[in-house]
């Protein structure tokens, strides 16, 4: 075998001179690149060289002959040493053809037939074999013009004429993969007494697996075919059960139900195209240049690695209509295969419908209820594309966040994936949470008004078309933060040892499924949070609309955003969290560009403003990183209405209020690591002069109401005052109306209500503070710390541990709001929250569970408690907000 030093010596080539002529030619319209780069390291010095290509071509075998005299490796063209074959390669598939076409009565496994015979007649010899993939035009980054993307590489063996076209257009973007050398020997020593054409047939179907394995890693599985998902969705033995059920019980005949089935089966499943994604793929370069000032993704390198091997789910936050092109996009520039994508049945629009089908989405009802046979059918359908290894993309809070916030999950497509994965765990689920962060969003509007109460207006190709204004605008940057992944076998793990056991039986629901599922989806949206991205908007939006006006000194902005900045860096909520790196004054400078906010010029020193529609939207972007501010905001809020607070009583306060917000703002520490939290921020105010300790650190004391840094405390404790607003009006409203009055539901109605009412009147700007999840959510975590439950009738009934949480209410609320929300709610829970005594004895003998015996009442007859209520009523202090504004502004 030639010494591989050089490509001048090593290489030497016998193809006759039409071959090299064709080569010449070729030469300029093809850029090659190897992987890896130097392959020689691979191949061993004492063994002959014979590679093996996908397809038959003479394209492929002079690109193959290029590849290796710049790589010095042995020419493909040269004979094969001890053997009758004229070339060192071979083709696994052979194109038909009439003028050009070979014999095709030979058999494609013939050529390992003969290498196998060489070793019986020569048993010193080794032959490796050397698999070589070769792709012209994967790179999307390097697209040159639309009619390139029509001619890049996929699954279909195309004619001469279309790969010449490829070549043309796609050739510069030419990658060669040379796969690790199999020695033909070893093979044969490991598969016993095999019959030469067993033993040949063997190593044809590992060579396919291998060539399929690895073209599915660069350009994506092959379903380009919708109807071969649809015919083993049909023929799964769950999906015919159902199908002769439905028969059964409509009294129709099976035909018919079939034909149903397939119907439904249509209308669900993705048609994927390669041509198609990669033709949006320049599409939407251009469009997203035009409309975002760039995209950025932040740990991806972590996800890539972290990928291969497993089923990658994708779990971003959901946003905008933008989030599913934006993904798609972003994966696919970055050389990884493009999810199929979940997406609701109302966007299957005319013209519209069928792109997204063939870019990957596949359809899904918004209720399966009042349909046996559509769910069966969804089900399986999962099944097929995790089994068969396909990426998929799904927004597990079931619909746009019109808040900023994340949404309470819905768990039906996590429960399917996990149902699925239990049936043929083949290969283990990953799924990857994704935090998707705007400058501005194009939805904002119509967000805004479905909050204030118009209804929500239904997708149509005409609204589509009404809505292309907005493209027009310019919406800043967007962040893509891939959060730390979840894998799903150490929670099944954890759950049941025997888990293993499950059979792919569809009607066995192990018992502990429902809490995987719901632990799994708070644990997603709690990764989500821990990945965001906080934008100059963001931090914009947490300083402005923290005043009553809306409006702060340019100093005074300038001063908070530096606080919170140094506040993120120091205390960050999470390794994966990002900051944007600009000064305090280029953030300003750059909300004024965006449109966000306004310079007022005042002799005595500018002010920034935001006013009208404005200030609704920009509420959004506030409560995208409202969960960061959280553990801040609680310690300000300490200090609203009282000069001095004790440590202990903020931790104290903390631990009981953190289940209410942690639920809300999906917060990832436990108790006791909120409660390390919250000290790590009173040391990073004490050290910023916004609190000072005495008493050895026991006692905390801001400065007075005028002060600076008591100003800078209130800004930070409005990003979470709302909160507990909020709670009180559900508390009012509770005790107003009694026990045994109300439904869950009514009394979501009835502080949803309050709620709008408050803010007409004292809270604007912010359309979230009256959204019915947060108060449905705030009644349930109620619930399940059993301070309110359901009677036997479906109403509520609640505990004497009410009271705590009215006196915990009147240190933080002032007494102005606490007053505005009984005048409207007609209760006062500070005085009725304690029920009668007859109550009471109604409530020791009825059979519910007593929640103070789980709650506990709060200690406040220790003498330590006292001494704290002591310090804190001795110094509260009702500061003025209006007279400390006219101040700073």
């Amino acid at each position: 075998m030639p010494t591989m030093t050089t490509a001048e010596t090593a290489y030497r080539s016998r193809a006759p001179w039409w071959f090299n002529l064709a080569g010449h030619l070729l030469e300029p319209w093809v850029r090659i690149r190897r992987d890896p780069a130097e392959p020689a390291a691979l191949l061993k010095s004492d063994a002959t060289v014979c590679y093996v290509i996908e397809r038959d071509g003479l394209s492929d075998a002079l690109i193959l002959d290029r590849a290796c005299r710049e790589a010095g490796l042995p020419s493909p063209m040269q004979p094969l040493a001890y053997t009758r074959r004229r070339r060192s390669v071979f083709a696994l598939a052979r194109r038909d053809g009439e003028v050009f076409g070979r014999n095709r009565k030979r058999s494609p496994n013939e050529p390992i037939g003969q290498l196998i015979r060489s070793l019986d007649v020569f048993p010193d010899h080794d032959i490796q074999i050397v698999p070589v993939s070769i792709y012209v035009g994967r790179a999307p980054s390097r697209e040159t013009g639309w009619f390139s993307v029509l001619f890049s590489e996929n699954w279909v063996m195309v004619g001469r004429f279309r790969r010449m076209l490829a070549l043309l257009l796609n050739g510069r973007d030419t990658v060669v993969h040379f796969s690790a050398p199999v020695s033909l020997r070893s093979v044969m020593a490991e598969s016993g007494e095999l019959r030469q054409e067993r033993f040949a047939r063997k190593i044809a179907r590992v060579l396919r697996t291998h060539f399929r394995r690895i073209r599915a890693a660069v350009i994506g599985p092959d379903l380009s075919h919708r109807r071969t998902v649809v015919h083993a969705v049909l023929n799964a033995e769950p999906v015919r059960n159902a199908i002769t059920a439905t028969a059964a019980k409509e009294g129709i005949g099976n035909a018919k139900a079939f034909e149903r089935a397939h119907k439904m089966a249509m209308e669900i499943a993705a048609d994927y195209s390669h041509p198609v994604v990669r033709s949006l793929s320049f599409l939407l370069r251009n469009f997203w240049n035009k409309l975002y000032d760039g995209i950025t993704m932040h740990h991806f390198d972590k996800v890539r690695a972290a990928a291969p091997g497993y089923e990658v789910v994708y779990v971003p936050s959901h946003r905008s209509h933008a989030d599913y092109l934006l993904m798609s996009y972003q994966l696919h520039a970055s050389g990884v295969v493009v999810p199929h994508i979940a997406a609701g049945v109302n966007l299957n629009l005319p013209l519209i419908g069928p792109l997204l089908r063939r870019g990957g989405a596949f359809f899904l009802r918004r209720s399966f209820k009042g349909n046996a046979l559509y769910p069966v059918i969804f089900n399986e359908y999962m099944a097929q594309l995790i089994d068969r290894g396909v990426p998929i993309e799904y927004f597990i809070e079931g619909g746009r966040s019109r808040t900023g916030r994340l949404l309470a999950p819905r768990a039906g497509l996590l429960a399917m994936t996990v149902r699925a994965f239990l049936r043929a765990p083949r290969r283990p689920v990953l799924f990857q949470p994704v935090y998707i962060g705007y400058e501005k969003l194009m939805e904002g509007k119509s967000y805004a008004g479905e909050l204030s109460g118009k209804p929500k207006e239904k997708e149509s190709l005409l609204g589509l078309i009404r809505g292309l204004g907005v493209l027009r605008q310019r919406y800043g940057h967007v962040a893509l933060n891939f959060g730390e992944p979840i894998e799903l076998t150490p929670m099944l793990d954890a759950a049941s040892k025997d888990w293993r056991e499950i059979t792919a039986d569809s009607n066995v629901k192990p018992e502990w499924l429902n809490h995987v599922v719901d632990k799994l989806a708070e644990q997603i949206q709690i990764n989500i949070n821990r990945a965001a991205d906080v934008n100059p908007i963001n931090l914009l939006a947490l300083a402005l609309l923290a005043t009553p006006k809306h409006a702060m000194a340019e100093n005074d902005l300038l001063t908070q955003l530096d606080l919170m900045k140094s506040l993120f860096e120091q205390l960050p909520y999470s390794d994966r969290m990002t900051l944007t790196p600009l000064a305090p004054a280029a953030i300003v400078a750059y909300g004024e560009q965006m449109g966000w906010i306004t310079r007022v010029r005042h002799p005595l020193g500018d002010v920034l403003t935001v006013e009208g529609e404005p200030a609704v939207l920009l509420s959004y972007f506030r409560n995208n990183v409202q969960h960061i501010i959280a553990p801040a905001a609680w310690v300000a809020c300490c200090f609203l209405n009282n000069r001095r607070m004790t440590r202990a009583s903020i931790l104290r306060l903390g631990r009981i209020i953190y289940p209410f917000i942690q639920g809300e703002l999906f917060l990832p520490w436990d108790s006791e690591g909120f409660g390390q939290q919250l000290q790590a921020t009173i040391d990073f105010f004490v050290r910023r002069g916004l609190l000072e300790a005495t008493g050895e650190g026991r006692v905390l004391e801001r400065g007075p109401g005028q002060d600076d840094a008591a100003y800078q405390l209130r800004v930070i404790a409005r990003g979470l005052i709302q909160a507990f607003e909020r709670y009180y009006i559900a508390i009012a409203a509770l005790v107003k109306n009694g026990p045994h009055t109300v439904t869950a539901a009514e009394l979501e109605n009835i502080c949803t209500l309050t709620a709008q009412r408050l803010s007409l009147l004292s809270e604007p700007s912010a359309p979230e503070f009256f959204d019915k999840a947060l108060f449905r959510g705030f009644i349930q975590k109620l619930r399940e710390g059993r301070v309110v439950w359901t009677d036997d009738n479906g109403k509520l009934d609640y505990d004497s541990a009410l009271e705590g949480m009215v006196r915990d209410a009147r240190v933080i609320l002032a007494r102005e709001m606490r007053h505005s929300i009984l005048k409207i709610t007609g209760g006062d829970p500070e005085k009725e929250s304690a029920r009668p005594a007859a109550k009471q004895a109604e409530a020791a003998q009825s059979p519910e569970p007593d929640p103070s015996a789980e709650q506990g009442e709060l200690p406040l007859n220790t003498s330590e408690e006292l001494h704290e209520r002591h310090v804190i009523v001795e110094h509260r202090e009702h500061d003025h907000v209006a007279a400390d504004h006219d101040k700073h502004v």
